[in-house]
């Protein structure tokens, strides 16, 4: 990339864009000062996270990098959130992608800018990103898309495979938390009368996504991959192989004409602070696409492989990494596996081996796993930086059915999602599956490759729940998720089934026992460098410089296991202290203590729990604001069960308190 002069830029703290309804939103900008003598494009980053003090850090790092090099850094806070006025009513509304096409148009019709605008986002700005990208709006040429999915139902927070997620309630807690706190009192002169709006009508979304247990038109709305083809602007997917959504960017790359893909093997965070390394320059790859398709410049991203992936080293289990050892790869189609890398075949026998290719035949194999099978499946999606990756398997190996291979005698390159082909039968009407793919090291230890879970009462998508006839469930794939990972030859694989993943997914109401009467796993591979695809090379990350702020509480992360040797009760306990730091710029203080609790006793399904409390606190000279946020979750045979509180406090004086409880029928989970 040639290297441009930096552009002197200004910030604004407080741009007030007022939608057609009268709705006031708040946006941080950063520009060039000159840009209304020579204009530039726009990037917006559309979010409910609050621009003062949630994602601040970031936010440093990234926006005044482009604004330098000859943007218009736009960070919008939405309706209902941070400082903006109004209520947001769930994720993704029409309303909140509505909003975002206004906030696009005004945005490309001022004097500082060219017409264009890019669209950029991790998670939930990565999701709205690509479902306005497929409203079409004009000035929208361009979108990077990070940590996203393409599939609200089965492959996002609520529903994978049809199973419910615990998930669903625990960032339903987190929404819960954020958009019932106050906006900074020194920007709104009625800052209270907003706030005590907020915590009157904030829903209480687990609620509202607990009452869609199919893949129906809730979902369809908002997951583009019902319509790939409205999708006009140019999008670059980024990924990491420590995320949750490892699936989005290869699907996005094959169905949306001139998409480019990058997976590393980070966690849900932006490559250029993520963890673990090799981190990568970012902001020097977002430029080049910004610059090729927002300002027609030729920056070459147009001859970029479709796919630069991080092929990972085999290494021992770990609940957290620094470093993933491995090498990038160039990818021309995904997943690579052809005449010369032909799939690996393996099928299941009775004696519990993995035959390598031999067809399957019939086996009759029990699996009725304790209801804490999964307790060493980490966080199902990696993002405090707390220790959330995959312990070792050995323990919920033990727990399940397993199948193990001989030892390799080659290094064995996985890219792309394994296929595991079973016929199951269930004694119980309701049941669910839980496979992993597992790298045994020669001292036994377990790694957890990749996994994937499955609702056997709705294998197929859009079907409607029914129970299992005589309790057999046929054939059936089942897409483990996306991964590209490196066996070394002398370890062995295994492919470990349970019918239980907690505290991963809710349990089925009554213990099952599935029989497995045939099973075979297809791994896609691939071949090591290509002398016709050279080794991506990225630059060194570059940021600008951090936020600056002092310190005044640590923060902390714990995650450990109890067992109630009285009960029985084994529990996962999650406390992440995310600390307490004040604005060296505005004098902001802020922050916020997330708490969760999983109970379930081994034997009874019914036992399973939930609980989470989330504390958050501002405060300004005199001026001390704290929402306490807490929600519980149980089921019956029949029903879920929900429970939430809200308490606000001003000056630590109880200002506002509202209860929510909650009735829901099972829906074939």
């Amino acid at each position: 990339m040639t290297h441009q002069k930096l552009r002197a830029i200004e910030e604004n703290a407080d741009y007030g864009i007022t939608l057609s309804d009268g709705t006031r939103l708040s946006a941080r900008v950063w520009m060039p000062k000159d840009a209304g003598d020579d204009p530039v494009p726009a990037i917006l980053e559309f979010l409910p996270y609050r621009k003062r003090d949630g994602t601040t850090a970031r936010d440093a790092l990234t926006h005044p990098y482009f604004a330098q090099r000859g943007y218009a850094c736009v960070r919008v806070d939405m309706r209902g959130n941070g400082d903006s006025y109004g209520v947001m009513e769930d994720e993704y509304t029409q309303q909140e992608l509505d909003d975002a096409v206004e906030v696009i148009h005004h945005l490309a019709t001022q004097g500082w800018c060219n017409g264009r605008v890019g669209m950029m986002g991790i998670s939930w700005g990565g999701f709205n990103g690509l479902q306005v990208a497929a409203m079409t709006p004009e000035p929208l040429k361009a979108v990077i898309t990070l940590c996203s999915t393409v599939d609200r139902f089965a492959d996002d927070i609520h529903y994978k495979g049809g199973c419910l997620l615990n998930e669903n309630l625990g960032w339903g807690a987190t929404m819960w938390s954020y958009s019932s706190r106050a906006p900074d009192p020194a920007l709104r002169e009625d800052w209270r009368e907003m706030w005590l709006e907020r915590l009157e009508n904030e829903p209480f979304l687990p609620s509202t996504w607990l009452r869609h247990q199919t893949r129906d038109d809730y979902w369809k709305h908002g997951s583009v991959c019902e319509s790939y083809d409205t999708i006009k602007a140019k999008v670059l997917a980024v990924g990491g192989w420590g995320d949750a959504y490892k699936n989005a960017v290869p699907q996005i790359v094959k169905n949306i004409p001139g998409a480019k893909g990058i997976i590393g093997p980070w966690v849900h965070k932006y490559p250029h602070f993520a963890v673990p390394e090799p981190r990568i320059g970012f902001l020097q790859e977002a430029l080049r696409w910004w610059d090729t398709w927002l300002k027609d410049a030729d920056t070459g991203v147009d001859q970029d492989p479709p796919y630069r992936v991080y092929q990972m080293d085999g290494v021992r289990p770990a609940t957290w990494y620094a470093e993933r050892p491995g090498h990038w790869r160039a990818l021309d189609r995904w997943p690579e596996t052809g005449i010369h890398a032909p799939a690996a075949r393996y099928s299941f026998q009775q004696d519990g081996t993995l035959t390598e290719g031999h067809p399957p035949e019939p086996i009759n194999v029990s699996v009725s796993s304790p209801q804490d099978c999964g307790m060493d499946a980490g966080e199902y999606c990696a993002i405090w930086l707390g220790p959330e990756q995959p312990g070792d398997q050995r323990r919920d190996d033990a727990l399940s059915a397993t199948w193990d291979s001989d030892p390799l005698t080659f290094d064995l390159n996985i890219t792309g999602a394994p296929n595991i082909f079973l016929r199951v039968a269930s004694d119980k009407p309701v049941a669910q599956i839980a496979v992993r793919l597992n790298h045994v090291h020669p001292n036994g230890a377990s790694t957890r490759i990749t996994y994937g879970v499955l609702n056997l009462n709705t294998p197929i998508a859009g079907q409607e729940p029914h129970e299992l006839v005589d309790g057999e469930w046929g054939w059936g794939t089942l897409n483990l998720d996306n991964v590209a990972y490196t066996v070394p030859a002398g370890h062995r694989l295994r492919i470990a089934v349970s019918d239980t993943y907690w505290p991963l997914i809710w349990p089925s109401p009554e213990k099952t026992t599935l029989r497995i009467v045939k099973g075979a796993a297809t791994l896609p591979t691939s071949l090591g460098p290509s002398k016709q695809r050279p080794t991506p090379q990225f630059a060194a990350p570059e940021a600008a410089p951090p936020w600056e702020t002092e310190t005044l509480r640590p923060e902390n992360h714990i995650r450990r296991q109890e067992t109630d040797m009285t009960t029985g009760i084994v529990s996962l306990v999650i406390e992440d202290d995310f600390g307490k730091v004040r604005d060296l710029d505005h004098g902001l203080i802020n922050g916020s203590i997330a708490r969760e609790r999983w109970d379930i006793h081994p034997n009874d399904p019914l036992s399973a729990s939930g609980s989470c409390h989330w504390s958050d606190e501002i405060e300004r000279d005199n001026l001390r604001l704290r929402t306490e946020a807490r929600c519980d979750m149980w089921s019956d045979a029949t029903h879920f069960y929900l429970a939430a509180k809200m308490e606000a406090y001003e000056n630590d004086v109880l200002i506002y308190e509202r209860d929510i409880t909650d009735k829901i029928e099972r829906n074939g989970i």
